[in-house]
C-alpha cells in the first residue's frame, strides 16, 4: 500500500534543521582534513612526498627591487622613444588600457627616451644599460626576461601579488610555501630569511605579511635579520636568565604544549613549540652567520666597500650568501626606492649604484663557491614603468608612471638558460609581442626548478585547496636550460 506523502518533511524549518547536520559534517571533515594535512610534516622538515621529481636547484635568493625599476633604463632598450622624445604616445598603442590616477588625467602622454646608453655584452650580445656595468659582465650567465607582466597597477597589491600569488593580503608568501613544502637543510636557522636594505629610499612601505605564512602553520614564516647587535628581535635571553635556565623553561613549556595539544588538537600549538626550539638554537647560530668581520678582504673587494656596513644592500648580499651556504632554503632581499615618478635620471642612477655591484657579486660569489649550479637567483620589482613621462617633461628631468603590462627581470643559476633573452616588447615598450611571462608562470617555474609540480603543492583551507599559483600558471620552458 502506498504511503501518503509527508509534506511536513519538506517544510523550510525541517529542511534547514536536517541540512545543518550535513553542514556540520562538512565542517568537521574540513577540520580533520586540515589536521591530517598538517600531520604529514612529522619532523618539521618538509612534506614526505616532496620533491615530486629531481630538482635542478636546492635554494632560492630573490633580490626584490621594490618600487618598480624602469626597464627602459636597465634591461630593455627602445631607441624609438629617443627618436620621438616629447611626442604624444599614439592612441593606437595605448588602446583602452587603464592608467593610474597619477597620469590618467593628462591630456597628452609625452614619450620619454632614456637618458642612458645601452651596450651589447658577452658572447650572447645582450643589450644592458650602462647604469648596470657589473650586471653587464654577467651577460653570459644570466637570463633576461623582457616580457614579464602582472595584474596590479599600484604598489601594495602588486608587491603582494609577487610575494604571495594574490593581490589580496592573507595568502602565504612564496618563501613560506617553500619552507612548508621542502623544509630547511639546517636545524639551526630558519628555512626562510628576509633582509631589508637600510640604505634604500623608503618611498613605499613594506609589511611583514609579505613574508608571512597566511593560513600555513606559523613556523614557516620568514624571519627578518636586521643590522645591529640584535639581528633577530627578542632572540636573546633577558638579563638574569642563563642558557640553562632557558633550556629548562622550554622543556616545561613543551610539556604543557603537549598536554594542551592532546586535548585541543590545534596545529598552532605544535608550531609554537617548533618555533621556540628553533629560537633557542638560533641564539648561537644567528650571531655567527650575521657577523661579517671574519670575511676576507677579497669579499669586500668583490661586493664593494659598502658591504662592510651592516644592513646595507651590499652587506645583505654577503649575508644572503652566508645564509644560503648554511642551508637556508629561501632568502629574500628587499631594496626600496625604485619608484621614480619624477627625478628618474638621478634617482635610478643612485639605485643602480647601491645595488648593481653587490647583485652581480652575489652571482659570481655563488659560482666560485660551487653553489650557483643548485641555486636560483631572481632580480626584479613588482612592475615596470611607462614609455611616456608622468607630468612635465624637461630636457634633463622626467619620471615614469607604473606599468604592469610589460617589464624586465633577470634570473641566474641552476636550470636557467644562461646568456639568453626571453620575450620581447613592441618598439614603444608598451605591449608584449611574444612569450609573455605572468607572475603565476614565474612562480610555477621557480617551483619546477625546485622539483615541485606547482599544481600539487596544495593546502586545504576553508573548504578548498590553495596553492601559490592559485588556479593558473605554466612552467616557462623557454628559460630552462
Amino acid at each position: 500500500m502506498t504511503q501518503p506523502f509527508d509534506h511536513s518533511f519538506w517544510t523550510r524549518r525541517a529542511f534547514l534543521g536536517r541540512s545543518s547536520l550535513g553542514l556540520g559534517a562538512l565542517a568537521l571533515q574540513s577540520l580533520l582534513c586540515n589536521q591530517s594535512h598538517a600531520d604529514r610534516q612529522t619532523d618539521g622538515n618538509g612534506l614526505p612526498d616532496l620533491p615530486h621529481f629531481a630538482p635542478r636547484v636546492r635554494r632560492v635568493v630573490y633580490l626584490f627591487q621594490a618600487g618598480g625599476p624602469s626597464q627602459f633604463e636597465t634591461l630593455d632598450r627602445k631607441p624609438l622613444l629617443n627618436e620621438l622624445h616629447g611626442q604624444p604616445l599614439p592612441k593606437s598603442v595605448l588602446g583602452l588600457q587603464r592608467l593610474t590616477g597619477m597620469s590618467g588625467f593628462q591630456a597628452i602622454l609625452p614619450m620619454a627616451g632614456s637618458f642612458t646608453k645601452f651596450s651589447k655584452h658577452g658572447a650572447c650580445g645582450t643589450e644592458i644599460s650602462d647604469l648596470l656595468p657589473h650586471t653587464a659582465r654577467l651577460a653570459d650567465r644570466i637570463c633576461v626576461v623582457r616580457s614579464m607582466q602582472t595584474e596590479a597597477i599600484n604598489h601594495d597589491p602588486a608587491i603582494t601579488f609577487f610575494c604571495s600569488g594574490s593581490q589580496i593580503s592573507g595568502r602565504p608568501s612564496m618563501g613560506a610555501w617553500l619552507a612548508y613544502g621542502l623544509g630547511s637543510e639546517t636545524r639551526n636557522l630558519p628555512a626562510f630569511c628576509v633582509l631589508v636594505s637600510k640604505d634604500a629610499n623608503r618611498d613605499q612601505p613594506l609589511y611583514s605579511r609579505l613574508w608571512g605564512t597566511g593560513f600555513l602553520p606559523s613556523e614557516h614564516q620568514g624571519v627578518q635579520l636586521r643590522a645591529g647587535k640584535e639581528p633577530v628581535l627578542y632572540l636573546d635571553n633577558p638579563d638574569g636568565i642563563s642558557r640553562a635556565a632557558r633550556r629548562k623553561q622550554l622543556d616545561l613549556l613543551a610539556a604543557l604544549h603537549a598536554d594542551q595539544f592532546a586535548h585541543e588538537q590545534d596545529p598552532e600549538i605544535a608550531a609554537r613549540t617548533t618555533q621556540a626550539e628553533l629560537a633557542f638554537r638560533m641564539q648561537t647560530s644567528v650571531p655567527e652567520v650575521a657577523d661579517l668581520t671574519a670575511e676576507p678582504a677579497s669579499t669586500f673587494a668583490l661586493y664593494g666597500e659598502r658591504a662592510r656596513e651592516p644592513g646595507t644592500y651590499a652587506a645583505n648580499c654577503v649575508l644572503a650568501r652566508r645564509l644560503l651556504e648554511r642551508g637556508v632554503r629561501f632568502v629574500q632581499l628587499f631594496h626600496q626606492g625604485w619608484d621614480q615618478h619624477g627625478g628618474l635620471p638621478g634617482g635610478i642612477t643612485q639605485q643602480c649604484q647601491q645595488t648593481d655591484q653587490a647583485s652581480a657579486a652575489l652571482v659570481a660569489d655563488l659560482q666560485q663557491r660551487g653553489l650557483l649550479d643548485d641555486t636560483l637567483v631572481i632580480w626584479g620589482g613588482e612592475f615596470g614603468r611607462t614609455a611616456y613621462c608622468q607630468g612635465k617633461l624637461t630636457a634633463n628631468d622626467y619620471g615614469r608612471d607604473h606599468h604592469p603590462r610589460c617589464f624586465s627581470i633577470w634570473l641566474a643559476g641552476g636550470g636557467v638558460r644562461a646568456g639568453h633573452v626571453h620575450g620581447s616588447t613592441d618598439e614603444f615598450g608598451y605591449n608584449i609581442t611574444d612569450d609573455a611571462v605572468h607572475v603565476h608562470d614565474l612562480h610555477a617555474t621557480m617551483l619546477h626548478l625546485l622539483g615541485i609540480d606547482h599544481e600539487r603543492l596544495l593546502y586545504p583551507f576553508q573548504g578548498r585547496n590553495f596553492r601559490l599559483t592559485d588556479t593558473a600558471g605554466s612552467v616557462v620552458r623557454g628559460i630552462l636550460a
